[in-house]
């Protein structure tokens, strides 16, 4: 059997993660056991919520094991199966990333086909991320044909989805910030936002009221801190937000503070609500049927940053927590 290689978690990160909190180790593979597959990984994920389960803290995740592997999306072909209906060839979704080899129990993987669709994008637009956008928008902001709406970090994975979800389904405008000039250049040249802005080069508050000057109705918060605050202040009467992450205070060693201006909820009788795509796997069979039919009419785009090695894998991971990718971050094991 071959060896394979796996990303260890070695030391909790204090702050920014660094290299020394993390190993490359390499280990043996072993036969699969009846009803399980092994797995070559072809694509792995590399997402936000994957630093908050380096801290040894309670959450809706458990955190990651000292000295054991860590886990995640990933995508990859079958080698070896003593699973009845699992071949090998076939190629299956699965939550063992951060490794070469996955040996896992069949039952916890989905069978994905790779002529319908790239393997890679049954991680990112028509995976959780994918899943994450259309959930957060349709259900938990509960969007309306006609309203308007603004995304955080609207060049990454989930928000570049949210913002051209809405314009499918018939915003009257929808607002996305970012933070490069290239980004926001790409949320409207290519994703057909109506207005972005780069939010280092001015206040949130001031440049969203800029971009909205009417207000908006829905909020989907990828970043948190400044931009909920700022969303807050422009959100209309009975407003809603969808709040999907808080990126900017995922490495902070202090606790951010919170938004100043919460009294406005009242008054505008706004709701903010928190929510986890697993609780919306219901919504799968929609979510692939809608957002599959967009896909084969070019009527959805979708942009990702490749990282190729398991060598990388954090460099990948890392960048992504810098904001350095362009919509979903991937890193691809040549076989």
């Amino acid at each position: 059997m071959p060896k394979s290689r796996e990303w260890h978690l070695v030391a909790r990160p204090k702050g920014w993660p660094v290299p020394a909190d993390f190993a490359l180790v390499e280990t043996a593979v072993t036969d699969p056991a009846p009803g399980q597959i092994l797995v070559r990984n072809r694509y792995l994920s590399v997402d936000p919520y994957m630093r908050g389960r380096m801290n040894d803290a309670a959450s809706y995740s458990a955190p990651y094991e000292l000295g054991e592997p860590m886990l995640g999306g990933a995508v990859g072909r079958v080698v070896a199966s003593e699973a009845e209906g699992y071949a090998v060839g076939d190629h299956v979704l699965h939550g063992l990333g951060w490794r070469e080899y996955a040996l896992l129990d069949a039952a916890r993987s989905v069978k994905v086909d790779p002529d319908a669709a790239p393997l890679s994008a049954y991680l990112g637009v028509l995976g959780m991320t994918g899943l994450t956008a259309y959930a957060g928008l349709l259900k938990i902001a509960a969007f309306a044909p006609g309203e308007t709406v603004f995304v955080s970090g609207a060049a990454g994975a989930v928000g570049s989805q949210v913002g051209q979800i809405a314009k499918l389904k018939g915003a009257a405008r929808v607002v996305g910030s970012a933070g490069s000039d290239e980004k926001t250049a790409l949320l409207v040249d290519e994703y057909g936002f109506d207005a972005a802005f780069n939010y280092k080069k001015g206040p949130v508050a001031d440049q969203l009221r800029e971009a909205a000057p009417d207000g908006i109705d829905v909020y989907f918060d990828n970043v948190g801190g400044d931009h909920l605050e700022a969303a807050i202040g422009s959100l209309r009467l009975h407003g809603r937000a969808a709040l999907c992450g808080a990126i900017a205070q995922y490495n902070s060693t202090e606790p951010p503070p919170g938004p100043r201006n919460l009294g406005l909820l009242i008054g505008k009788r706004l709701t903010l609500r928190g929510f986890l795509v697993s609780d919306h796997r219901d919504l799968r069979p929609e979510f692939v049927r809608e957002v599959g039919g967009w896909l084969r009419e070019g009527k959805l785009r979708y942009r990702e940053t490749v990282v190729t090695g398991i060598d990388h894998t954090l460099d990948a991971f890392l960048g992504m927590l810098r904001g350095d990718n362009i919509g979903k971050t991937i890193v691809a094991l040549p076989e």
